[in-house]
């Protein structure tokens, strides 16, 4: 009988000791929790960006608290952060004309006017990534009042590029009226 409550004591340490991986899509994990400008996040959902058949990358959204509504997720003040898990190899080019695509589809003229500059950082910065292989991760990430800061597997890539507008701007690509995909925006806010 004390051996029993041995192991069931130290089995319950364990599990507290470890860190918990909340989810793993495709071999894609995205913890629990991330920490980005000191901020403790959450995973608000974690889903898989499809084209046609093919699964191209797997992408976690992380907040300072859940939110199921997009509108909600993208306005939600504080520190955030979009990982994404390449699923294939792609090119820097590939991956930012991607992103180009998305956010025009879900930007107005007005829009497109007043971040084409800073879109054009964002190109800029994803051209030297070169080839991304399969299994690397991409945070974008938002430092509030610095803007959206772009990690390649934890190293900064470029500087940050200004405006939290900027990041919200961003965030419709995947949860915008007419997102990338719209199985990975319902995954992305949990439902």
């Amino acid at each position: 009988m004390k051996s029993i409550a041995r192991a069931l004591i130290l089995s319950t340490a364990l599990a507290v000791a470890l860190p918990a991986m909340a989810l793993e899509i495709k071999g894609a994990k995205f913890g629990d929790t991330a920490q980005v400008a000191n901020q403790p996040l959450q995973l608000n959902g974690a889903g898989v960006r499809v084209k046609i058949i093919v699964d191209v990358y797997a992408a976690g959204l992380y907040l300072s608290k859940k939110e199921k509504n997009a509108a909600a997720a993208i306005a939600q003040p504080g520190a955030k952060s979009v990982q994404i898990v390449l699923l294939r190899e792609l090119t820097g080019e590939d991956f930012a004309d991607a992103m180009i695509k998305g956010f025009k589809k879900n930007a107005s003229d007005a829009e497109l006017a007043k971040y084409q500059g800073r879109l054009d950082e964002l190109k800029n910065l994803m051209m030297t990534f070169g080839s991304v292989k399969k299994g690397t991760t991409i945070n974008m990430n938002l430092i509030p009042g610095a803007g959206m800061r772009v990690l390649v597997d934890g190293a900064q890539k470029g500087r940050d590029i200004a405006g939290d507008d900027f990041y919200a701007a961003i965030l419709k690509i995947w949860l915008g009226n007419d997102p990338v995909d719209s199985d990975l925006k319902h995954a992305l806010l949990g439902n």
